[in-house]
Protein backbone atom coordinates (compact mmCIF):
# COMPACT_ATOMS: atom_id res chain seq x y z
CA UNK A 1 0.00 0.00 0.00
CA UNK A 2 1.27 3.50 -1.12
CA UNK A 3 1.37 6.24 1.64
CA UNK A 4 -1.09 8.50 0.00
CA UNK A 5 -3.79 5.13 -0.15
CA UNK A 6 -2.74 3.89 3.56
CA UNK A 7 -3.52 7.79 4.78
CA UNK A 8 -7.08 7.30 2.71
CA UNK A 9 -7.50 4.25 4.31
CA UNK A 10 -6.81 5.20 7.81
CA UNK A 11 -9.46 8.37 7.47
CA UNK A 12 -12.18 6.11 5.36
CA UNK A 13 -14.85 4.73 8.17
CA UNK A 14 -13.88 1.44 9.63
CA UNK A 15 -15.91 -1.68 8.43
CA UNK A 16 -16.50 -4.94 10.27
CA UNK A 17 -14.22 -6.35 7.91
CA UNK A 18 -11.21 -3.61 8.29
CA UNK A 19 -11.62 -4.18 12.30
CA UNK A 20 -11.48 -8.14 12.56
CA UNK A 21 -8.47 -7.17 10.15
CA UNK A 22 -7.05 -5.23 12.01
CA UNK A 23 -7.52 -7.53 15.06
CA UNK A 24 -5.91 -10.39 13.50
CA UNK A 25 -3.17 -8.02 12.97
CA UNK A 26 -2.41 -7.43 16.41
CA UNK A 27 -2.72 -10.58 17.39
CA UNK A 28 -0.33 -12.36 15.05
CA UNK A 29 1.94 -9.92 15.64
CA UNK A 30 1.31 -10.16 19.55
CA UNK A 31 2.12 -13.76 19.38
CA UNK A 32 5.21 -13.22 17.07
CA UNK A 33 6.29 -10.71 19.19
CA UNK A 34 5.62 -12.72 22.37
CA UNK A 35 7.26 -15.95 21.30
CA UNK A 36 4.96 -17.74 23.34
CA UNK A 37 1.48 -16.39 24.98
CA UNK A 38 -1.96 -17.26 25.83
CA UNK A 39 -5.63 -16.68 24.88
CA UNK A 40 -5.75 -14.95 28.03
CA UNK A 41 -3.17 -12.89 27.97
CA UNK A 42 -3.75 -11.82 23.99
CA UNK A 43 -7.19 -10.62 25.22
CA UNK A 44 -5.93 -8.58 28.12
CA UNK A 45 -3.26 -6.87 25.82
CA UNK A 46 -5.97 -6.47 22.90
CA UNK A 47 -8.98 -5.46 25.36
CA UNK A 48 -11.04 -7.84 23.53
CA UNK A 49 -12.90 -10.75 24.70
CA UNK A 50 -11.49 -14.15 25.31
CA UNK A 51 -14.06 -15.44 22.67
CA UNK A 52 -13.19 -12.74 20.43
CA UNK A 53 -9.60 -13.97 20.26
CA UNK A 54 -10.17 -17.56 20.60
CA UNK A 55 -11.87 -17.34 17.32
CA UNK A 56 -9.07 -15.09 15.46
CA UNK A 57 -6.05 -17.68 17.18
CA UNK A 58 -8.40 -20.67 15.31
CA UNK A 59 -8.22 -18.29 12.06
CA UNK A 60 -4.63 -18.18 12.23
CA UNK A 61 -3.68 -22.05 13.29
CA UNK A 62 -6.02 -22.89 10.45
CA UNK A 63 -3.64 -20.41 7.74
CA UNK A 64 -0.96 -22.89 9.53
CA UNK A 65 0.81 -19.25 11.22
CA UNK A 66 0.13 -20.49 14.56
CA UNK A 67 0.20 -22.93 16.89
CA UNK A 68 -1.12 -24.78 20.58
CA UNK A 69 2.65 -25.52 22.12
CA UNK A 70 2.67 -26.75 25.49
CA UNK A 71 0.76 -25.91 28.70
CA UNK A 72 1.10 -23.82 31.84
CA UNK A 73 -0.26 -24.03 35.16
CA UNK A 74 -3.34 -22.27 35.91
CA UNK A 75 -5.24 -20.87 39.34
CA UNK A 76 -8.69 -22.68 38.38
CA UNK A 77 -6.63 -26.21 37.70
CA UNK A 78 -7.06 -26.99 34.12
CA UNK A 79 -3.83 -26.26 32.06
CA UNK A 80 -3.49 -23.04 29.93
CA UNK A 81 -2.57 -24.07 26.52
CA UNK A 82 0.47 -21.82 25.07
CA UNK A 83 0.06 -20.44 21.67
CA UNK A 84 3.09 -19.85 19.64
CA UNK A 85 3.73 -19.02 15.84
CA UNK A 86 4.26 -21.90 14.02
CA UNK A 87 7.74 -21.49 12.90
CA UNK A 88 7.47 -23.20 9.40
CA UNK A 89 4.44 -21.28 8.63
CA UNK A 90 6.25 -19.04 6.29
CA UNK A 91 9.36 -18.13 5.85
CA UNK A 92 11.13 -14.42 5.19
CA UNK A 93 14.18 -13.15 3.13
CA UNK A 94 16.12 -9.71 4.09
CA UNK A 95 18.74 -8.49 2.59
CA UNK A 96 21.60 -6.16 3.56
CA UNK A 97 22.90 -4.35 0.33
CA UNK A 98 25.52 -2.33 0.10
CA UNK A 99 28.11 -1.18 -2.10
CA UNK A 100 30.32 -3.81 -1.55
CA UNK A 101 27.74 -6.64 -1.36
CA UNK A 102 24.88 -8.41 -0.33
CA UNK A 103 23.98 -10.33 3.22
CA UNK A 104 20.71 -12.14 2.81
CA UNK A 105 19.37 -13.88 5.60
CA UNK A 106 16.87 -16.59 5.90
CA UNK A 107 14.11 -15.96 8.71
CA UNK A 108 11.27 -18.41 10.19
CA UNK A 109 8.09 -16.92 11.49
CA UNK A 110 9.64 -16.95 14.59
CA UNK A 111 11.87 -14.39 13.10
CA UNK A 112 14.78 -16.80 13.95
CA UNK A 113 17.72 -16.97 11.56
CA UNK A 114 18.07 -20.22 9.73
CA UNK A 115 20.74 -19.39 7.36
CA UNK A 116 22.96 -16.51 5.63
CA UNK A 117 24.75 -16.21 2.19
CA UNK A 118 26.82 -13.39 1.70
CA UNK A 119 27.86 -12.34 -2.03
CA UNK A 120 30.45 -9.62 -3.23
CA UNK A 121 33.20 -8.10 -0.56
CA UNK A 122 34.58 -6.00 -3.93
CA UNK A 123 35.08 -2.06 -3.99
CA UNK A 124 32.69 -0.29 -5.47
CA UNK A 125 30.53 -2.92 -7.25
CA UNK A 126 28.09 -1.84 -9.75
CA UNK A 127 24.21 -2.08 -9.59
CA UNK A 128 24.29 -4.93 -12.20
CA UNK A 129 26.60 -6.78 -10.01
CA UNK A 130 24.99 -5.90 -7.41
CA UNK A 131 22.00 -7.92 -8.75
CA UNK A 132 23.67 -10.84 -9.47
CA UNK A 133 25.05 -11.12 -5.99
CA UNK A 134 21.76 -10.89 -4.58
CA UNK A 135 20.69 -13.58 -6.86
CA UNK A 136 23.48 -15.83 -6.10
CA UNK A 137 22.78 -15.41 -3.01
CA UNK A 138 19.57 -16.44 -2.67
CA UNK A 139 19.39 -19.09 -4.90
CA UNK A 140 22.51 -20.51 -2.39
CA UNK A 141 19.95 -19.77 0.44
CA UNK A 142 16.76 -21.62 -1.28
CA UNK A 143 19.01 -24.89 -2.39
CA UNK A 144 20.01 -25.23 1.04
CA UNK A 145 16.55 -25.02 2.56
CA UNK A 146 14.18 -25.97 0.07
CA UNK A 147 11.29 -26.61 2.04
CA UNK A 148 11.40 -22.98 2.30
CA UNK A 149 10.35 -21.95 -1.07
CA UNK A 150 6.45 -22.96 -0.75
CA UNK A 151 6.26 -20.81 2.03
CA UNK A 152 8.08 -17.78 1.06
CA UNK A 153 6.27 -14.64 1.75
CA UNK A 154 8.74 -12.44 -0.47
CA UNK A 155 12.45 -10.63 0.10
CA UNK A 156 12.68 -7.32 1.92
CA UNK A 157 15.67 -5.38 0.61
CA UNK A 158 17.42 -2.73 2.70
CA UNK A 159 18.99 -0.16 0.30
CA UNK A 160 21.86 2.47 0.55
CA UNK A 161 19.61 5.05 -0.82
CA UNK A 162 16.41 6.61 -1.25
CA UNK A 163 13.54 4.33 -2.22
CA UNK A 164 10.22 5.92 -3.20
CA UNK A 165 6.91 4.08 -4.24
CA UNK A 166 4.13 5.31 -6.14
CA UNK A 167 0.93 5.01 -6.20
CA UNK A 168 0.70 1.22 -7.80
CA UNK A 169 3.24 -0.22 -5.36
CA UNK A 170 6.51 0.31 -7.70
CA UNK A 171 9.13 1.02 -6.42
CA UNK A 172 12.72 3.14 -7.48
CA UNK A 173 15.92 2.99 -5.85
CA UNK A 174 17.78 6.64 -6.14
CA UNK A 175 21.24 5.79 -4.91
CA UNK A 176 23.60 9.39 -5.59
CA UNK A 177 26.01 8.86 -3.01
CA UNK A 178 27.19 5.74 -5.01
CA UNK A 179 26.82 6.74 -8.28
CA UNK A 180 24.44 4.58 -9.66
CA UNK A 181 21.48 5.19 -11.82
CA UNK A 182 18.07 5.13 -10.65
CA UNK A 183 16.58 1.65 -10.86
CA UNK A 184 13.43 0.20 -10.47
CA UNK A 185 13.51 -2.41 -7.44
CA UNK A 186 11.92 -4.85 -9.92
CA UNK A 187 15.35 -5.41 -11.63
CA UNK A 188 17.51 -6.24 -8.61
CA UNK A 189 15.96 -9.91 -8.16
CA UNK A 190 15.05 -11.61 -10.60
CA UNK A 191 13.56 -14.97 -8.46
CA UNK A 192 9.83 -15.02 -9.35
CA UNK A 193 9.33 -14.22 -5.18
CA UNK A 194 7.64 -10.55 -4.18
CA UNK A 195 10.00 -8.59 -3.26
CA UNK A 196 10.08 -5.34 -0.99
CA UNK A 197 12.52 -2.36 -0.06
CA UNK A 198 13.33 0.39 1.67
CA UNK A 199 16.46 2.76 2.77
CA UNK A 200 19.00 0.48 5.26
CA UNK A 201 18.41 2.93 7.99
CA UNK A 202 15.13 2.47 8.23
CA UNK A 203 14.87 -1.26 7.98
CA UNK A 204 17.31 -1.04 11.18
CA UNK A 205 14.93 1.35 13.05
CA UNK A 206 12.11 -1.20 12.28
CA UNK A 207 14.10 -4.11 13.52
CA UNK A 208 15.07 -1.74 17.11
CA UNK A 209 11.11 -0.69 16.97
CA UNK A 210 10.13 -4.37 16.55
CA UNK A 211 11.91 -5.79 19.48
CA UNK A 212 15.18 -3.75 19.32
CA UNK A 213 16.77 -0.70 21.73
CA UNK A 214 13.81 1.45 20.79
CA UNK A 215 10.88 -0.87 21.02
CA UNK A 216 7.74 0.66 22.83
CA UNK A 217 9.92 4.32 22.46
CA UNK A 218 7.28 7.04 21.11
CA UNK A 219 10.29 9.09 19.66
CA UNK A 220 13.40 7.53 18.87
CA UNK A 221 16.43 8.29 16.29
CA UNK A 222 18.29 5.08 15.28
CA UNK A 223 21.74 5.88 13.96
CA UNK A 224 23.24 4.02 11.24
CA UNK A 225 26.89 4.57 10.84
CA UNK A 226 29.02 2.67 8.30
CA UNK A 227 30.86 3.95 4.81
CA UNK A 228 27.73 5.60 4.44
CA UNK A 229 25.52 7.23 7.36
CA UNK A 230 21.76 7.22 7.50
CA UNK A 231 19.06 7.53 10.35
CA UNK A 232 15.92 6.18 10.92
CA UNK A 233 13.32 9.00 12.81
CA UNK A 234 10.71 7.03 15.16
CA UNK A 235 7.57 10.02 15.87
CA UNK A 236 4.34 9.04 18.00
CA UNK A 237 5.83 5.36 18.01
CA UNK A 238 5.83 5.11 13.76
CA UNK A 239 8.76 5.22 11.53
CA UNK A 240 9.26 9.09 9.50
CA UNK A 241 8.99 8.98 5.82
CA UNK A 242 8.49 12.53 4.52
CA UNK A 243 6.63 13.50 1.52
CA UNK A 244 8.31 10.93 -0.73
CA UNK A 245 10.35 8.70 1.53
CA UNK A 246 13.46 10.74 1.73
CA UNK A 247 13.05 11.64 5.64
CA UNK A 248 16.13 10.44 7.44
CA UNK A 249 19.31 11.61 4.96
CA UNK A 250 20.78 12.56 8.02
CA UNK A 251 24.00 11.59 6.22
CA UNK A 252 23.76 14.48 3.49
CA UNK A 253 22.82 17.41 6.11
CA UNK A 254 25.56 19.79 5.39
CA UNK A 255 27.72 20.60 8.92
CA UNK A 256 30.37 22.96 7.24
CA UNK A 257 29.58 25.47 4.37
CA UNK A 258 31.79 24.28 1.14
CA UNK A 259 33.20 21.50 3.36
CA UNK A 260 34.77 18.36 2.63
CA UNK A 261 33.91 16.57 -0.69
CA UNK A 262 31.18 13.96 0.19
CA UNK A 263 30.20 11.23 -2.02
CA UNK A 264 27.25 12.45 -2.80
CA UNK A 265 28.74 15.47 -4.84
CA UNK A 266 28.04 18.19 -1.68
CA UNK A 267 30.46 19.54 0.37
CA UNK A 268 30.36 19.47 4.48
CA UNK A 269 28.06 16.63 4.88
CA UNK A 270 27.98 14.71 8.07
CA UNK A 271 29.46 11.60 5.81
CA UNK A 272 32.38 13.14 5.22
CA UNK A 273 33.41 13.50 8.64
CA UNK A 274 31.95 10.62 10.43
CA UNK A 275 31.79 8.17 7.71
CA UNK A 276 34.26 4.74 7.47
CA UNK A 277 36.16 6.09 5.00
CA UNK A 278 36.63 9.88 6.50
CA UNK A 279 37.44 8.62 9.53
CA UNK A 280 39.91 6.21 8.85
CA UNK A 281 41.33 9.10 6.00
CA UNK A 282 41.69 11.13 9.05
CA UNK A 283 43.91 9.11 10.90
CA UNK A 284 46.17 8.25 7.77
CA UNK A 285 46.89 11.85 7.02
CA UNK A 286 47.75 12.17 10.99
CA UNK A 287 50.57 9.46 10.41
CA UNK A 288 48.63 6.32 11.20
CA UNK A 289 49.15 2.75 9.71
CA UNK A 290 47.40 0.19 9.45
CA UNK A 291 45.44 -2.34 6.87
CA UNK A 292 42.13 -2.29 4.89
CA UNK A 293 39.21 0.07 5.74
CA UNK A 294 36.88 -1.90 7.61
CA UNK A 295 36.41 -3.20 11.17
CA UNK A 296 40.03 -4.50 11.66
CA UNK A 297 41.33 -1.14 10.88
CA UNK A 298 39.00 0.85 12.60
CA UNK A 299 39.43 -1.23 15.76
CA UNK A 300 43.33 -0.73 15.42
CA UNK A 301 42.49 3.28 15.59
CA UNK A 302 40.03 3.00 18.47
CA UNK A 303 43.00 0.63 20.18
CA UNK A 304 45.85 3.25 19.23
CA UNK A 305 43.91 5.33 21.18
CA UNK A 306 43.18 4.00 24.49
CA UNK A 307 47.07 3.02 24.17
CA UNK A 308 47.83 6.82 24.12
CA UNK A 309 48.78 7.35 20.44
CA UNK A 310 48.78 10.77 19.99
CA UNK A 311 47.94 11.14 16.23
CA UNK A 312 44.80 8.69 17.18
CA UNK A 313 43.50 10.49 20.39
CA UNK A 314 43.42 14.10 18.35
CA UNK A 315 41.36 11.66 15.49
CA UNK A 316 39.27 10.37 17.71
CA UNK A 317 38.72 13.50 19.97
CA UNK A 318 38.00 15.36 17.50
CA UNK A 319 34.93 12.14 15.87
CA UNK A 320 33.53 12.87 19.07
CA UNK A 321 33.33 16.00 18.97
CA UNK A 322 31.76 15.84 15.50
CA UNK A 323 29.33 13.18 16.07
CA UNK A 324 28.11 14.86 19.24
CA UNK A 325 27.55 18.32 17.44
CA UNK A 326 25.51 16.62 14.61
CA UNK A 327 23.67 14.40 16.77
CA UNK A 328 22.98 17.15 19.41
CA UNK A 329 21.58 19.13 16.35
CA UNK A 330 18.89 16.29 16.21
CA UNK A 331 18.05 15.66 19.68
CA UNK A 332 17.09 19.81 19.53
CA UNK A 333 15.15 18.78 16.78
CA UNK A 334 13.18 16.14 17.57
CA UNK A 335 13.41 15.76 21.13
CA UNK A 336 13.99 11.85 21.31
CA UNK A 337 13.50 9.79 24.17
CA UNK A 338 15.99 7.25 23.12
CA UNK A 339 19.05 7.43 20.35
CA UNK A 340 20.47 4.15 19.33
CA UNK A 341 23.20 3.84 17.43
CA UNK A 342 23.99 0.67 15.06
CA UNK A 343 25.96 0.00 12.09
CA UNK A 344 29.40 -1.40 11.81
CA UNK A 345 30.80 1.97 12.40
CA UNK A 346 29.06 3.10 14.92
CA UNK A 347 28.61 -0.58 17.12
CA UNK A 348 32.76 -0.44 17.21
CA UNK A 349 32.89 2.87 18.79
CA UNK A 350 30.09 2.54 21.39
CA UNK A 351 31.82 -0.55 22.56
CA UNK A 352 34.70 1.92 23.90
CA UNK A 353 33.39 5.78 22.98
CA UNK A 354 29.73 5.50 24.80
CA UNK A 355 29.90 7.85 27.54
CA UNK A 356 32.37 10.33 25.51
CA UNK A 357 29.78 10.16 23.00
CA UNK A 358 26.63 10.52 25.46
CA UNK A 359 28.44 13.24 27.11
CA UNK A 360 28.90 14.76 23.85
CA UNK A 361 25.49 14.93 22.52
CA UNK A 362 24.38 16.40 25.54
CA UNK A 363 26.84 19.40 25.85
CA UNK A 364 25.59 20.34 22.29
CA UNK A 365 22.28 20.24 23.10
CA UNK A 366 20.19 22.42 24.66
CA UNK A 367 20.12 21.32 28.54
CA UNK A 368 16.46 20.76 28.29
CA UNK A 369 16.20 18.25 25.46
CA UNK A 370 19.78 16.52 26.24
CA UNK A 371 18.38 15.84 29.65
CA UNK A 372 16.07 13.57 28.42
CA UNK A 373 17.07 11.03 25.98
CA UNK A 374 18.95 7.56 26.63
CA UNK A 375 21.77 6.54 24.00
CA UNK A 376 22.16 2.90 23.71
CA UNK A 377 24.09 0.47 21.04
CA UNK A 378 21.99 -1.28 18.36
CA UNK A 379 20.32 -4.82 20.19
CA UNK A 380 20.75 -6.48 16.89
CA UNK A 381 24.20 -5.73 16.07
CA UNK A 382 25.36 -6.54 12.51
CA UNK A 383 22.61 -8.15 11.79
CA UNK A 384 20.20 -5.18 12.34
CA UNK A 385 19.66 -3.94 8.43
CA UNK A 386 18.75 -7.66 7.10
CA UNK A 387 16.16 -7.97 9.93
CA UNK A 388 14.28 -5.00 9.67
CA UNK A 389 14.53 -5.62 6.25
CA UNK A 390 12.56 -9.08 6.51
CA UNK A 391 10.09 -7.39 8.31
CA UNK A 392 8.88 -5.97 5.10
CA UNK A 393 7.49 -9.30 4.21
CA UNK A 394 6.46 -10.12 7.68
CA UNK A 395 4.02 -6.82 7.16
CA UNK A 396 2.71 -8.20 4.30
CA UNK A 397 1.84 -11.59 5.91
CA UNK A 398 0.85 -9.58 9.16
CA UNK A 399 -1.71 -7.29 7.56
CA UNK A 400 -3.46 -9.84 4.92
CA UNK A 401 -4.89 -13.27 5.26
CA UNK A 402 -3.38 -16.18 3.81
CA UNK A 403 -5.29 -19.22 2.80
CA UNK A 404 -6.10 -21.85 5.33
CA UNK A 405 -3.20 -24.65 4.95
CA UNK A 406 -3.31 -28.19 4.63
CA UNK A 407 -0.87 -30.65 6.38
CA UNK A 408 2.37 -29.78 7.83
Amino acid sequence: MTKRSAEAAATAPATVSDVRQRNRSQALRSIILAGSTTRAELARESGLSVASVTNLVSELIAEGLVMEGGTVASSGGRPTTLIEPNPSGAYLLGADVGERGVAVELFNLSMARVDREFRGGREGEPIDAIARDLDEAVEALLERNPGALDRMVGIGLGLPGIVETDEEGRQVLYAQSLGWPAIPISQLVSHDIPVFAENGAKTQAMAELWDGSARGASEALVVLMGRGVGLGIITNGQLAHGLSSSAGEWGHVKIERGGRLCRCGGRGCVEAYVGADAILSDWRDAGGEFEGSGWNALGELLDANSSGDPAATRVVDELVATLGSALGGLVNLTNPERVVIGGWVGLRLMETLAPRIDAAIRREALERPGSQFTLSASRFGGDTVALGAAMLPLNAIVNEPRKAHVGS
